[in-house]
């Protein structure tokens, strides 16, 4: 299980890491929630959870645990949210942003919502916060520490006549046609970087931040994100090696001994797009069908197994629900041993043994440098094995009685409650830890009257 991976090497890697992420009005989250990368005091398995950077000590990974509805999905959403707001901005200044303030309470409904992000790129320290409301940003700052803290710009919005405004910092120089450029270009219900997209022009500090945005933060992957044909993509365009891939899969213990990866073209008819969007609609898994690219190359993945010195190759459709999640897994993990890039995934253990969910966290901490997983999670293993873990990397979402959601780390918690001694398994069991679920008695007295 601690075996490291020999991939193939690498050229010097450039460093972009997360170091804190707060979230306010967003979801299920009402008052200001922060997750944060930096690592507490502790050198308790510095190695591999800790980097080194700018004078932070940042971790490699936050474990989000606690009940359903508690809001562990909505830190990863609000994140994918702000990646979102800043890489794909509205064209029309009339589109709503596709989000939801706090709803279980009178006021903050109509109060505006506020994402903050500290974070490193190319070994820069940069604050970037966005102010929004629904219909529209109210707010955006952005700073960077080259070496000391300096305004990059400052932007606000009129939200009378829905004209935004972007005023620059001393330490950047921007002619003012480019100023009245970007201006024109940034609708109110786009961020300054959104609409920084839309323009023909050059200002370095920005690009740095949206390439970070771009470049390092992934999507978020959810239970049931279909990653196959991404892993795919990746093999294909030489972004990862299919040597690699099938390197970690080997050590996945799914007898695995080679991807196939076969493309051919398909000539299509009108009939035979009809009916190939009809089977698509029905199926959970486009591998039943292989993936049909828009040049009409259809693309089939098979794997390999040895049995008794003989191969056989069984296509992918055919393989267990975990052995394609973990192909997927594969290709993640190549990516995030070989670059500086960082992925959120819910529900991390989905379709996957505690063993194998356990493999997969250790390869990544034991071969990466650089890069960050945050992760929500209802494997209660994690608070079992203090060899493995890190206080500071485990994090709980509890819901208040209000309905809203409260962000904490079990490295938070002081002596009185959580000791170097400390079970944390059954401090959480019994209630010391919160973030339980609240559950009624099992007795259910259902409606009696027929129902026709």
């Amino acid at each position: 299980m601690f075996l490291l991976l020999n991939l193939q090497p690498v050229y010097k890697i450039e460093v972009k890491m997360i170091i804190n992420f707060s979230i306010q009005n967003f979801g299920s989250i009402k008052d200001r929630q922060t997750l944060s990368f930096e690592a507490d005091n502790s050198t308790h398995l510095e190695d591999a959870y800790v980097i080194k950077l700018g004078g932070h000590r940042i971790l490699k990974l936050a474990l989000i645990y606690g009940a359903n509805a508690s809001g562990k999905t909505t830190v990863l959403k609000a994140l994918n949210f702000l990646r979102q707001l800043v890489l794909e901005p509205e064209d029309i200044k009339t589109t709503e942003l596709a989000f939801n303030p706090f709803l279980f309470d009178p006021i903050t409904p109509e109060q505006s919502s506020i994402l903050s992000l500290e974070f490193f790129q190319n070994d820069i320290k940069y604050f970037y916060e966005v102010e929004f409301l629904k219909k529209a940003i109210v707010s955006e700052e952005l700073y960077f520490h080259n070496p000391n803290k300096a305004n990059i710009f400052k932007r606000k919005t009129d939200l009378e006549k829905q004209f935004t405004e972007i005023t620059f910092g001393n330490k950047i120089s921007i002619k003012e046609i480019f100023k009245k450029t970007l201006e024109s270009n940034t609708l109110w219900n786009n961020t300054v970087l959104g609409g920084y997209l839309k323009t023909n022009i050059d200002i370095k500090e920005l690009q740095e931040v949206v390439d970070w945005f771009d470049k390092y933060l992934n999507p978020l992957m959810y239970s049931g994100t279909q990653l196959e044909g991404f892993v795919n993509s990746q093999i294909e365009n030489k972004k990862v090696s299919k040597a690699d891939v099938v390197s970690i899969l080997k050590k996945a213990d799914l007898n695995i001994s080679d991807i196939v990866i076969k493309k051919e073209k398909k000539d299509l008819t009108l009939i035979d797009v009809f009916e190939l969007l009809k089977k698509l609609s029905k199926v959970s898994n486009n591998d039943e069908i292989g993936e049909l690219d828009e040049k009409g190359m259809l693309t089939s993945v098979s794997f390999e197994h040895i049995v008794n010195d003989v191969k056989y190759t069984l296509p992918l459709k055919f393989e267990s629900q975990g052995t394609k999640r973990y192909y997927g897994f594969a290709g993640l993990l190549a990516l995030l041993i070989k670059n500086s890039t960082a992925f959120s995934i819910d529900e991390l253990e989905a379709s996957l043994h505690p063993d194998l969910y356990l493999h997969f966290l250790l390869s990544f901490l034991l071969n990466s440098d650089k890069s960050q997983i945050i992760a929500t999670t209802h494997n209660r293993e994690i608070l079992d094995d203090k060899n493995i873990f890190r206080n500071d990397v485990i994090w709980f979402t509890d819901k208040q009685e209000n309905c809203s959601t409260e962000l904490y780390s079990l490295a938070d918690f002081d002596s009185s409650a959580v000791r170097n001694t400390t079970n944390i398994l059954n401090a959480y069991k019994s209630g010391k830890l919160s973030a339980t679920p609240n559950l009624g008695d099992t007795y259910i007295d259902l409606n009696h009257e027929k129902i026709y």
